[in-house]
C-alpha cells in the first residue's frame, strides 16, 4: 500500500487548507484513516481520525475548525481558521487488518508541509 499526500503549502493565518491522501495498492479491511502532524522540535501528534463506521476524532487544538473525510480512494482533511501553530508536516495514516492473520497493518504517507504565516 502506498499513500500519496498533497495539498500542503503556505497559508496566512485565518486561511484554510485542504489536504488529500490517495491510497494505492491492495487495500482491504480498513479500520481507520487519518492525519497526524509533526512540528519542529515536537513529537508527531494525532490531528484527526476517521473510523470505519463514520466516527470522527479530532485533537482539541483543531476541533471545530477541521473536517476529516474518507472514501474508497483515500482520506482528506479540511482545515479552516489556520493558526501559526498549525505549521507542521502533515502525514496521512491508514490502519488495516490483515485478512490472513488478522494483525494490524499501518501505513504512512510521505508528509506534506503546511506553513501558516501570521
Amino acid at each position: 500500500v502506498q499513500l500519496q499526500a498533497s495539498g500542503g503549502g503556505l497559508a496566512q493565518a485565518g486561511g484554510s487548507v485542504r489536504l488529500s491522501c490517495l491510497a494505492s495498492g491492495t487495500i482491504h479491511d480498513v479500520s481507520t484513516m487519518g492525519w497526524y502532524r509533526q512540528a519542529p522540535g515536537h513529537q508527531r501528534e494525532m490531528v484527526a481520525i476517521a473510523g470505519s463506521r463514520g466516527s470522527e476524532n479530532y485533537a482539541d487544538s483543531v476541533e471545530g475548525r477541521s473536517t476529516v473525510s474518507r472514501d474508497k480512494n483515500g482520506v482528506y482533511l479540511q482545515m479552516t481558521d489556520l493558526q501559526p501553530e498549525d505549521t507542521a508536516v502533515y502525514y496521512c495514516n491508514v490502519v488495516m487488518i490483515d485478512p490472513v492473520d488478522f494483525t494490524w497493518l499501518e501505513y504512512w504517507g510521505q508528509g506534506t508541509q503546511v506553513t501558516v504565516s501570521s
